[in-house]
C-alpha cells in the first residue's frame, strides 16, 4: 500500500498540481497499471521532459525534469513569408512551456505556409538555444529554396479541343520568363480544383453535357524544383438543343406568357451557363412582377442517338419563407445601419436566393470589407428564416503619395488623404492635391451615401484649379469654387443626380500674339450653375464593363446669378457586347459609345469660350485636346491659332478590347478603336471685325464645320506594379484643314 508520495525536481509547478495529475493516491495499492497510467498522464501534460517513479518501502518517489520555458521565438532566413505571418500559424508562444512535439508540429505548419507560396523545396530546422533559469530560445532556421513552378500542363482524354486551347481555359500556367509579375505558374492544389471546375464549365458551355474530370493531379519532380500537372477527362458527346418548352404551375402565370423571356432556340449548341442564366433572369422577372417565391428550374432530357437535349423550364412556386430576424456579425467599426441599408430586404420581407446574391454584391461594392457571407438559419416557424450577415472589415483610410506623367498635364505629383468610412458611418471624405508642369489642383470633398437615412446621396466639393494650357493654348485658366451634390436611385438601374456650382473663374497669362478672341476673354467671371443628370445603367461592372448598356441625359442651367447665361444639354450612351461565345474567352468585349451636346445662350451672358464643347484627346484619339473644331486664324500681329470650341458637338466610338498573347498574365490588355465626331457653332463674346478696315472678317475662324473627323488606332493598358500605364496610338483618317493632331497619347501614374 502507498503510504506517501514525494515529488522532487519541480521548481515552477506546485507539488499539489503534480499530484492532481496522477492516478494513484496515498492509501492505494502499488498497482503497476495505475503507476503506468500516472506516468503517461504526467508526460501528456507537456510540462515535463522526464518523469521517473521509484518505490522505497511504502513511499513512492516521483522525480521530475521540467520542460524549459520559451524565452523568444526567432525566424531566420525567411524572405517570402513575414515573421508575423509565421507567428500566426505556430502554437509555440513566448513564456509558454517548451515542447519538442509542439516544435515539430510548428515546423510542419511553417512548411505548409511555404507550400502555399509554391516553395516545396523549403527546409525548416528548429534550433534550441538553452539559457539560464531553464529557459530556451527557439530559432527556426529557414532555407526557402526556389519557387516550385509548373513545368508542364498536360491533358488526357481530350479530343475536341487541343491542349493549347484547354491551357487557355485553366488559370494555372506553365512557367515562362514573362510571368515574373504573375503567380499563375505557381503550383497550388486549391487552384487545381478551381481549374477542374473551369474545364467543366467550358465543356458544358460548348454542348458537352456528359463531360467529367476523372482526375487532376500535380506531381513533384524528383529534384523538387517543378511540378507536372495532369488533367484526365472524359469529354462525352456534344449535344444540340432540341425542343425548348415551358411548364408553369404558378398561379395566374400561363406558360405561353413566359415564352417571350426564353432567349434560347432549337438546334444551337447546348450551353449550360446560358440555360442557367436564362432561368435566373426569368425567376427575377417573375419576382419583380409580384411573385416573390417564383422558382424556375431547367430540366434536360438527353437523346444520345440524335445528340440532342430537350430543355424544359419548370416554373413553380417555391417554399414560402419570410425573414424573421437579420443579424449582423463581425463589424467592429462600421455601424449596423450602414450594413442594413445596403440589404435589399428587411425583417418581414420574403426571402429568395436572388436577394441573397444581390445583398452580397451590394455589401462588397461598399469596399469596406475583406469578405462578406450570408447564412440562413431556421426561424421560430417552418416559414421563417433568420439571416446572418457576416463581414470581415478592412482598413478604409487611405494616404496616397504618388506621381506620373500624362499627355495632358505633363509630369505630375499628388498627395491625398481619404477616409471611405468615416467613423463607421459610410461617409466618404477626402483631401487631395496635385502639382504638375501645367496644372495645380486642390480638392476637399465629403459624400454621405444615405443622407438623412434615406435613399439619397449628398455631398459637397471645395476645389481650386489652375491650368496652364501653354502646351496647346495661349492662355491659362483658374477655377475656385464649390459644388453641392445630391442624387437618388429610382431602382437598381435608374438614378438621377442634381448639383449646384458656384465658381469664380479667371482667364489670364495671354501674350501679344494671342488671338483677338482670347484677348477678348481676359479677366474674371462668376459661374452659378444648376445641373442634373438622369442615368439608366445595366452594366455588369462600372469600372471595367463587359456587358450591358448605359444611357444618360443631362442638362446645365447657368444664370442663377453670376455672369454666365446659357442652357446646355448632353446625351451619352454606351453599349457593351461580350464576345465569350465567339472567342470562348471572357476577355473579349466590343463596346460602342456615342454622345451629343448642345448649348444656347440667353439673357446677354459673357459667352466665355471656357464653357464651350471641345473635341479631341480622350473623346477623339488621334487629335490634340480640343484640336478638332473652330479655331482662330492668326493675322495682323496676332499670329497664334487658339482653340475656340463650339456650341454643338457629337462623338461616336467603336472599340474592341482583347487579351494580348503571353502578356495577359502580366495585366496587359489591348484595344483597337475607331473614333469619330465633330464640334461646330462659333460661340464667342462677339464676332470681331478686321482691326484695319473695321469690316466684319468672320473668315478668320476655321474648322467651324460639322464635317466628321475620324481616327483609328490601337492601344494597351498595363496594370504594372508601378502603376497604371495607358498608351494609345491614333491616326487621323478624316480631318479638317489645320486640325491639331496627336499621334501618341499616354498616361502613367501610381499611388503608394
Amino acid at each position: 500500500m502507498i503510504e506517501d508520495i514525494t515529488v522532487s525536481g519541480n521548481t515552477r509547478i506546485e507539488t499539489n498540481t503534480v499530484l492532481s495529475y496522477m492516478v494513484v493516491r496515498p492509501g492505494d495499492s502499488f498497482s503497476q497499471d495505475d503507476l503506468d497510467r500516472s506516468l503517461k498522464t504526467l508526460y501528456a501534460t507537456g510540462l515535463f521532459k522526464d518523469v521517473t517513479m521509484r518505490r522505497e518501502g511504502g513511499i513512492l518517489h516521483v522525480r521530475l525534469v521540467e520542460n524549459p520555458i520559451v524565452n523568444r521565438i526567432v525566424f531566420e532566413g525567411n524572405h517570402a513569408a513575414k515573421d508575423e505571418d509565421l507567428r500566426k500559424v505556430i502554437a509555440l508562444r513566448p513564456r509558454a512551456v517548451f515542447s519538442a512535439e509542439t516544435t515539430a508540429d510548428d515546423r510542419q505548419k511553417i512548411l505548409d505556409v511555404y507550400a502555399q507560396k509554391a516553395r516545396y523545396a523549403a527546409v525548416v530546422t528548429p534550433q534550441i538555444v538553452r539559457l539560464a533559469h531553464n529557459r530556451v530560445d527557439v530559432v527556426f532556421q529557414i532555407n526557402e529554396g526556389p519557387q516550385t513552378l509548373i513545368r508542364k500542363i498536360s491533358f488526357v482524354g481530350n479530343k475536341a479541343y487541343s491542349e493549347a486551347r484547354l491551357a487557355s481555359v485553366v488559370s494555372s500556367k506553365e512557367t515562362a520568363w514573362y510571368r515574373f509579375f504573375s503567380s499563375s505558374d505557381e503550383y497550388n492544389p486549391d487552384r487545381l480544383k478551381y481549374d477542374a471546375e473551369l474545364l467543366r464549365r467550358f465543356y458544358l458551355a460548348n454542348g458537352y453535357v456528359d463531360f467529367e474530370i476523372k482526375n487532376a493531379t500535380g506531381e513533384l519532380s524528383p529534384d523538387r524544383k517543378s511540378f507536372y500537372v495532369t488533367f484526365t477527362m472524359n469529354e462525352g458527346i456534344r449535344y444540340r438543343l432540341g425542343k425548348v418548352d415551358i411548364r408553369s404551375s404558378l398561379r395566374h402565370v400561363p406558360a405561353k406568357s413566359l415564352r417571350k423571356y426564353v432567349e434560347l432556340f432549337a438546334h444551337q449548341w447546348y450551353d449550360g451557363k446560358a440555360v442557367q442564366d436564362n432561368a435566373t433572369d426569368m425567376e427575377e422577372i417573375l419576382q419583380a412582377q409580384g411573385h416573390p417565391f417564383a422558382m424556375v428550374r431547367p430540366e434536360i432530357a438527353r437523346n444520345p442517338e440524335k445528340h440532342t437535349v430537350n430543355l424544359l423550364f419548370d416554373v413553380s412556386e417555391g417554399p414560402r419563407r419570410y425573414i424573421e430576424r437579420i443579424d449582423v456579425n463581425g463589424n467592429t467599426v462600421t455601424q449596423d445601419n450602414v450594413i442594413r441599408r445596403q440589404l435589399p430586404f428587411a425583417e418581414g420581407d420574403p426571402y429568395t436566393p436572388s436577394y441573397k446574391k444581390y445583398a452580397k454584391q451590394s455589401l462588397e461594392d461598399l469596399g469596406f470589407f475583406k469578405s462578406v457571407s450570408l447564412d440562413e438559419n431556421q426561424g421560430s416557424a417552418q416559414d421563417r428564416t433568420n439571416v446572418s450577415v457576416n463581414v470581415t472589415e478592412k482598413p478604409t483610410g487611405e494616404f496616397s503619395l504618388g506621381g506620373g506623367y500624362s499627355t495632358d498635364v505633363g509630369v505630375l505629383g499628388n498627395i491625398g488623404l481619404k477616409q471611405h468610412n468615416l467613423l463607421g458611418t459610410g461617409v466618404d471624405a477626402g483631401l487631395s492635391g496635385t502639382m504638375s508642369m501645367w496644372q495645380k489642383q486642390a480638392d476637399f470633398s465629403v459624400t454621405d451615401p444615405a443622407f438623412l437615412s434615406r435613399n439619397m446621396v449628398a455631398g459637397i466639393d471645395l476645389f481650386g484649379i489652375e491650368n496652364k494650357y501653354q502646351t496647346y493654348q495661349n492662355y491659362s485658366e483658374s477655377r475656385y469654387g464649390l459644388t453641392l451634390r445630391m442624387g437618388y436611385a429610382y431602382n437598381r438601374y435608374l438614378s438621377q443626380s442634381w448639383s449646384y456650382s458656384l465658381i469664380r473663374r479667371g482667364v489670364g497669362n495671354t501674350w501679344d500674339q494671342s488671338s483677338w478672341y482670347v484677348l477678348d476673354q481676359k479677366g474674371h467671371s462668376t459661374l452659378s450653375q444648376l445641373s442634373t443628370n438622369l442615368v439608366y445603367d445595366t452594366r455588369d461592372n462600372h469600372m471595367a464593363p463587359h456587358s450591358g448598356y448605359m444611357v444618360s441625359v443631362g442638362g446645365d442651367f447657368a444664370g442663377l446669378g453670376g455672369n454666365e447665361r446659357y442652357l446646355r444639354g448632353k446625351v451619352n450612351a454606351a453599349y457593351y457586347i461580350p464576345l465569350d461565345d465567339l472567342t470562348n474567352s471572357h476577355e473579349w468585349t466590343a463596346s460602342f459609345r456615342a454622345g451629343m451636346g448642345y448649348m444656347t445662350d440667353w439673357g446677354g451672358g459673357r459667352h466665355d469660350i471656357i464653357d464651350n464643347f471641345y473635341l479631341g484627346g480622350n473623346n477623339l484619339r488621334g487629335f490634340l485636346d480640343g484640336g478638332a473644331g473652330p479655331r482662330s486664324v492668326g493675322y495682323y500681329g496676332h499670329s497664334s491659332e487658339d482653340l475656340l470650341g463650339g456650341r454643338f458637338m457629337y462623338s461616336a466610338s467603336a472599340q474592341l478590347n482583347f487579351p494580348i498573347p503571353f502578356l495577359s498574365d502580366m495585366g496587359v490588355k489591348g484595344r483597337a478603336f475607331v473614333d469619330s465626331g465633330s464640334v461646330a457653332g462659333l460661340r464667342v463674346r462677339r464676332n470681331l471685325t478686321n482691326p484695319v478696315t473695321d469690316q466684319p472678317d468672320y473668315t478668320r475662324v476655321s474648322g467651324n464645320t460639322l464635317r466628321p473627323r475620324v481616327s483609328a488606332g490601337a492601344g494597351f493598358s498595363w496594370k504594372s506594379p508601378f502603376g497604371l500605364l495607358n498608351i494609345d496610338l491614333g491616326v487621323p483618317v478624316m480631318r479638317s484643314h489645320n486640325d491639331r493632331t496627336q499621334l501618341l497619347r499616354f498616361g502613367f501614374g501610381q499611388q503608394f
